[in-house]
């Protein structure tokens, strides 16, 4: 089995610009050749508290502030932070929900990783997209964000008290035009509901 400095190697993890990162490319950067030498690496980048192992060939560099919100969109790609947790975040609802939720093209599926749990909610790939960069983690915006909800809500898989609804900071015109260029009948239903 080769040898390496790990001292160096940590080095190199510090100086990396990504505070999440994939074994793969973790490999690469650190130019490992062997695998069984860099899972035992790995290992011991975890041991030694530099790497957090969030699940499966998914790692966290420790001494890199990452926000649950980038984590939620590194567990589970592609997805974005949307539903109630993107309805809060944008002051439409008034309480923080206990899970960050996203959506996702893939399957509907939740994960947990040191006491957060994370659930995606899975909508066609009509449906998917109209987020922006937020910060350091992607994002659907206010309209968005309210239309994935009424979307869920509309197929019985979500709920939403529309009285706790803050639409404020919702652009109605912007919102109309997605409910258009999405064309999804059960969401229309639940626009007389809005009190605008």
């Amino acid at each position: 089995m080769e040898s390496y400095n790990l001292s160096l190697l940590a080095r190199k993890i510090f100086e990396f610009d990504l505070p999440l990162v994939h074994s793969r490319t973790l490999m690469e950067l650190l130019e490992i050749r062997n695998r069984r030498s860099f899972f035992s690496i790995l290992q011991r980048f975890q041991d030694d508290g530099i790497l957090q192992k969030l699940e499966k060939d998914k790692y966290r560099i420790l001494q890199k502030n990452v926000s649950s919100f980038q984590i939620a969109n590194f567990l589970y790609e592609p997805s974005y932070i949307s539903l109630e947790t993107a309805l809060s975040y944008w002051g439409i609802l008034p309480q923080f929900p206990f899970e960050i939720t996203s959506v996702t093209l893939k399957k509907t599926v939740t994960k947990s990783v040191d006491g957060i749990v994370y659930s995606y909610s899975h909508v066609s790939n009509t449906i998917y997209g109209l987020y922006a960069k937020e910060k350091e983690f992607l994002m659907a915006t206010p309209e968005k964000s309210l239309f994935d909800q009424l979307y869920l809500v509309s197929r019985g898989w979500r709920s939403l008290d529309l009285n706790e609804c803050d639409l404020s900071n919702v652009n109605k015109k912007e919102f109309l035009r997605i409910c258009t260029m999405l064309q999804d009948d059960r969401v229309d239903r639940w626009i007389g509901g809005l009190q605008w």
